[in-house]
């Protein structure tokens, strides 16, 4: 089993990769965002959706959301978030690496890292040619990472962060190269560590652009934040966005 098929993982560490300054970050972005705005009524997929972070402001601005996951688990926090905030949206279990809906979305995003789960890189690249052919002509794809160049900034020292109860212990270690990432997570609460690993491909800017390019994404633009602002050594992601040609 892939680590990122293990449910305990996503349960046991709901907590750190979706605290409640996520969806109030999400809330906001979605409302001020030049790289999120979207036409009433626009068909949007949240591809790796979780438990539906952006899915839920994203309908609630008129879009006609679509979240897909691969997590019971989350798919089942989605629809509760969904329910919750009065939103009616389509939410659908499915592997990134198979999902395609040809010709279906007028925009497709992909949020916090999670794109690179795959130890194969073409079966990332497959991923891009999934989006590229579940876009409508003039559609566009946006995925948010942390690209090489901000990771460099940060990257090897050890963190600690409280969560409900208990504290997050997190390491990180480059792997083959600089072209791959490996975050080792351990949860102790009341006495009781909970340990996970992911494993994540790494890319620069250049190197995902060239990605968008080779399955066909023109206009391919990087961005540093979701203000707009350029790559740059101010960058606080690597958000990449290219539209499928008319």
């Amino acid at each position: 089993m892939h680590w990122y098929e293990d449910d305990d993982l996503w349960v046991g560490f709901a907590d750190v990769m979706f605290p409640p300054s996520r969806a109030e970050e999400a809330e906001r972005l979605t409302a001020t965002s030049p790289l999120l705005e979207i036409a009433d009524g626009a068909k949007v997929l949240d591809l790796a959706c979780g438990p539906a972070i952006h899915v839920v402001p994203l309908a609630k601005r008129g879009a006609d959301v679509t979240g897909v996951d691969l997590s019971p688990a989350m798919l089942e926090r989605a629809r509760e978030a969904c329910e919750n905030a009065g939103v009616a949206v389509k939410l659908v279990q499915a592997d990134m690496l198979e999902y395609v809906e040809p010709g279906a979305y007028d925009l497709i995003i992909n949020m916090y890292t999670s794109f690179g789960y795959f130890t194969e890189p073409g079966d990332n690249l497959a991923v891009l040619r999934n989006a590229y052919a579940s876009l409508a002509p003039g559609g566009r794809l946006l995925i948010d990472v942390l690209g090489k160049e901000v990771l460099a900034g940060w990257v090897g020292r050890p963190k600690a962060v409280d969560v409900d109860g208990g504290t997050v212990f997190m390491r990180d270690t480059i792997l083959d190269d600089w072209t791959r990432l490996k975050t080792d997570w351990t949860l102790v609460r009341d006495g009781v560590a909970k340990r996970a690993s992911i494993l994540s491909f790494l890319y620069s800017a250049a190197e995902l652009k060239a990605l968008f390019e080779s399955v066909g994404f023109t206009g391919v633009e990087c961005f540093g934040d979701f203000d707009g602002s350029p790559y740059d050594n101010h960058a606080r992601r690597l958000i990449v966005r290219g539209e499928r040609a008319g």
